[in-house]
């Protein structure tokens, strides 16, 4: 069964040697219900608004499964909320999920949007192992963000039931392997193009930034 292991949220701001100046990646599990926004959960910040939080990263899951592989190759343990995450799933293929898929966790309902891009903050968090934005995305276990369709209140061991899947058929891993050029990874235009039509047909939403970055392709 698909399971939310764990629920996580900012413990303390840290300082940073990025612009901010400080990060809010420390994310740790917290006990009970944690009420869903759609700004993400509740007590929850992030320190970089630029490029983090807002409605379509209001929420950030990433896999028990890739944390696992992470751990067999950093040599410890990829604790809940040490990528930063929000939530962790167990079951569910967080960084392999469709384009615009829907999750039910608990009462709130969360549509998958895009996938995670790796930065410096996240190497610095780690200890900064060498290459580790290039590592992270040669591996293509982004994680998923979530932007909240209905608000609601989740917890762990809540279930994570998938409730609808786009035919449209791109996953996250497609989308950034194509966009970085990872080997085996299909032709960005094709990608691109599969997605600006389901999203002019309606059929789902993209973001902001993959549209814009799938618009670009198709015109490059």
């Amino acid at each position: 069964m698909s399971e939310l292991v764990a629920v996580c949220r900012v413990h303390a701001l840290l300082p940073d040697a990025g612009s901010v100046g400080v990060t809010a990646i420390d994310k740790r599990p917290v006990e009970g219900r944690v009420r869903v926004r759609p700004y993400g959960l509740h007590a929850d910040v992030q320190a970089d608004r630029k490029d983090h939080g807002g409605l379509d990263q209001a929420v950030y899951a990433y896999a028990q499964e890739d944390a696992e592989v992470w751990a067999a190759e950093l040599g410890y343990e990829v604790t809940p909320g040490l990528f930063g995450e929000n939530l962790r799933t167990r079951g569910v293929e967080a960084s392999r999920a469709v384009v615009g898929e829907r999750w039910r966790i608990g009462t709130a309902l969360l549509e998958v949007t895009q996938p995670r891009t790796p930065c410096q903050t996240f190497a610095r968090r780690l200890g900064s192992p060498p290459r580790w934005v290039r590592r992270f995305t040669e591996a293509n276990r982004t994680g998923a963000y979530l932007r909240v369709l209905e608000n609601g209140d989740l917890g762990a061991g809540d279930a994570v039931e998938v409730v609808h899947r786009p035919a449209h058929g791109v996953t996250l891993a497609d989308w950034f392997g194509a966009f970085n050029r990872l080997d085996g990874a299909p032709e960005l235009a094709d990608v691109a193009k599969t997605l600006m039509v389901a999203h002019d047909g309606g059929e789902l939403r993209l973001s902001d930034e993959m549209r814009e970055r799938a618009e670009r392709a198709l015109t490059s």
